[in-house]
């Protein structure tokens, strides 16, 4: 038996306009400041305000010893509408 609510989270936030955000995150590290760590956070969230990044980064700041260095984000709506071409004719083969 098939719950009714059988869509996940995550397909749910498509269809409401979120995409696949990934952010790399480069910092300092607390110990040797001069040393640069990478991390890589992903998350659906929404272009181009992002308020799930922006609330990790909060958190980030406040919670965290390594300071932020750099972070750089890509984004892609995972639902778009379909790509379509007319076609000019029909060719039949034997």
């Amino acid at each position: 038996m098939v719950s009714r609510n059988a869509a996940s989270d995550d397909f749910r936030k498509q269809v409401l306009g979120y995409g696949l955000t990934t952010a790399q995150i480069l910092y300092r590290m607390p110990d040797h400041p001069s040393l640069l760590q990478t991390y890589v956070w992903q998350n659906y969230d929404l272009f181009p305000k992002f308020p799930a990044l922006k609330d990790f980064l909060d958190f980030w700041q406040q919670k965290l010893d390594g300071p932020l260095f750099a972070v750089t984000v890509a984004h892609s709506k995972l639902i778009k509408p379909a790509e379509l071409r007319a076609v000019d004719g029909v060719f039949r083969l034997h």
